[in-house]
């Protein structure tokens, strides 16, 4: 399972994801900064990559259908900054294994984890 690190995270977290035994590159590590969501999606596509990240539109499940992808996690934490991302990131990982969630697209927040799968089915 390879991990794509969106860049509006920081960089660290890939580093995290490599520690947690995970195939993790970033999207500036490949070139692909400032790339525009239908050109960066194209690529996650074509590599079957799970997407990290923080850009809520990749959640919209009308456009990112569940099962018709590797997977996205959105980190959407309650306040702004590096800080509240990476708590967030820490705390999906000490609760789940990101292949539990493949597939799927899945919104992590200080209260919880909402996981959609091609079925549509909440858990």
């Amino acid at each position: 399972m390879h991990i794509k690190v969106d860049e509006d995270l920081p960089p660290i977290a890939a580093t995290w994801l490599r520690d947690k035994g995970y195939e993790a590159s970033t999207v500036v590590q490949q070139g692909m900064g400032g790339w525009k969501d239908p050109q960066l999606w194209r690529v996650v596509q074509q590599e079957g990559s799970f997407l990290l990240t923080a850009d809520k539109g990749f959640a919209d499940i009308r456009q990112f259908p569940p099962g018709s992808h590797a997977g996205v996690l959105l980190l959407r934490p309650d306040r702004d900054g590096i800080q509240p991302i990476l708590e967030l990131l820490k705390d999906v990982l000490a609760s789940i294994k990101l292949q539990d969630i493949q597939r799927a697209v899945a919104v992590a927040t200080p209260n919880g984890l909402r996981i959609r799968r091609a079925d549509y089915t909440q858990r």
